[in-house]
């Protein structure tokens, strides 16, 4: 099949499949006389693992370790169990870092609960002078 034809079976633009080709996620697909992409079933369940792994918030570098562990490792799935316990202490991290910006955002709506001009809003005032916390100094996530 041609790229198009991958591109609408899996819900995605041919842009994307070829940025995962130069990823190195989706292997090359073979060319035809003409120069044509030619793809088969195996890219069409590569590329909707890595969709589905895109679905769940995974980096290309988790994604990448997922399949090193298929492609090198197939006997072995403890590589995938520590990839996604790893990807859960991320999310969890991340949730973390989501409830501290909702406080914060919480804590800005409270400056400014009636109309003013905007010199004369609590939210404007307090953006141009607070030290806000960012969540990110102090962990790092894998986005």
């Amino acid at each position: 099949m041609k790229i198009g034809e991958l591109a609408r079976l899996q819900g995605c633009t041919p842009e994307t499949i070829r940025f995962y080709e130069k990823a190195g996620l989706l292997p090359a697909p073979v060319r035809t006389e003409g120069n044509y992409r030619h793809y088969d079933n195996e890219h069409v369940q590569r590329l909707r693992f890595i969709r589905n792994c895109r679905i769940l918030d995974m980096s290309h570098d988790e994604i990448r370790t997922l399949l090193q562990a298929q492609d090198v490792t197939p006997d072995d799935c403890r590589p995938i169990n520590q990839s996604i316990d790893a990807h859960i202490e991320h999310v969890e991290t991340r949730i973390r870092e989501l409830s501290q910006l909702k406080a914060q955002l919480a804590s800005l709506r409270q400056r400014c609960t009636g109309p003013h001009d905007v010199k004369n809003c609590g939210i404007f005032l307090e953006l141009q002078s607070a030290d806000m916390v960012d969540p990110h100094v102090h962990g790092h996530t894998h986005l």
